[in-house]
């Protein structure tokens, strides 16, 4: 049986992204090839630092054999930026590499069909430069997949999407409408059908303390379950809205499979707090599969070999397929 490859972009340089790689790769056996694209100067620095001995397999963008590699070496295809430092401080240089690395990574998939894309954490701030508001839509922008994505942070027992990702809350009610919760909705019980075999029971929230407010025409009432309404008669298995703060009770969780929230904190914070690192972010709606570890670059943790490795371990798992 061939596995289609898993292209991994390492992201910051300034993050412990290399230390759970490696940790990643030395506990587990993936059958499908790894391919990482970084520079590999500062793969071999940071493995010596790490202590990882790890042997390399130096290839390049048009290797013709891709499906054809194995996992016993780093399969690295290398961006060369002649960096000074193991961990390169976040700048304009930095920026670009990563920039540069992405671009490589969907010329590749672009070529090859390769489904399956993973990229490390990134300081969004500096990278995206108010552009965008996340990688997810950074990625959309560059498959030309504008306002058709939508965000899963995925766990086997319970998952979240929030409608809007990286908005100010004074922002966030511009841009809750009918047809990005519709969107969203269908996204996720696609991913569920082809990935599960099945359509996944959905609780949405509302976006107002309690689904209610003090003044008229509150978005529950003009947007939200109207919006759930039109689901139903679709045959979509949704509920809601319902109050952000009971909905993630125990009573609640074990009737649903995704959580739906209106806003980025609203539904990644409990999330995070019921299942730590053990989820992975999921971008729905790419013309491939994107999953990216839940957890940021951690630049307080580099070099001290602790940083735990498990939401790229399920990132992983969950592609080698």
């Amino acid at each position: 049986m061939s596995y289609k490859p898993i292209i991994i972009v390492a992201g910051e340089p300034n993050s412990v992204f290399f230390e759970i790689f490696f940790k990643s790769i030395t506990k587990n056996y993936f059958k499908s090839p790894l391919i990482i694209i970084a520079s590999e100067e500062l793969l071999s620095q940071q493995m010596k630092i790490l202590g990882f001995d790890l042997k390399i397999n130096l290839i390049n963008e048009n290797y013709s054999n891709m499906n054809k590699l194995d996992n016993k070496k780093i399969n690295i295809i290398n961006v060369n930026y002649n960096f000074k430092e193991p961990f390169e401080k976040i700048s304009q240089k930095s920026n670009n590499y990563i920039n540069e690395c992405f671009k490589l990574a969907l010329r590749i998939i672009r070529k090859n069909k390769y489904l399956k894309l993973i990229n490390g954490p990134i300081t969004k701030k500096s990278f995206l430069n108010g552009k965008y508001l996340g990688i997810t839509e950074y990625l959309a922008q560059k498959t030309k997949r504008k306002n058709m994505v939508a965000m899963l942070i995925f766990n086997k027992n319970l998952s979240v999407s929030p409608i809007t990702t990286h908005l100010a809350l004074k922002n966030v009610h511009k841009h809750v409408t009918k047809k990005k919760i519709y969107n969203h909705i269908k996204l996720i019980t696609e991913f569920y059908k082809k990935n599960f075999k099945r359509k996944p029971k959905i609780a949405i929230t509302g976006l107002n303390p309690h689904c209610e407010s003090n003044f008229k025409d509150c978005e529950e009432d003009t947007i939200i379950l109207p919006a759930i309404k039109s689901l139903k008669t679709k045959n979509f298995k949704v509920e809601g809205p319902f109050p952000a703060d009971t909905i993630f009770i125990k009573e609640n969780l074990k009737k649903f499979d995704v959580i739906v929230g209106m806003y980025h904190d609203q539904v990644l914070t409990p999330i995070k707090a019921l299942f730590g690192f053990d989820a992975i972010n999921i971008t729905l709606g790419l013309p491939f599969i994107r999953v990216s570890p839940d957890h940021g670059p951690n630049s307080s943790m580099l070099g001290k070999n602790l940083s735990d490795p498990k939401s790229l371990i399920e990132a992983l798992k969950f592609l080698d397929k």
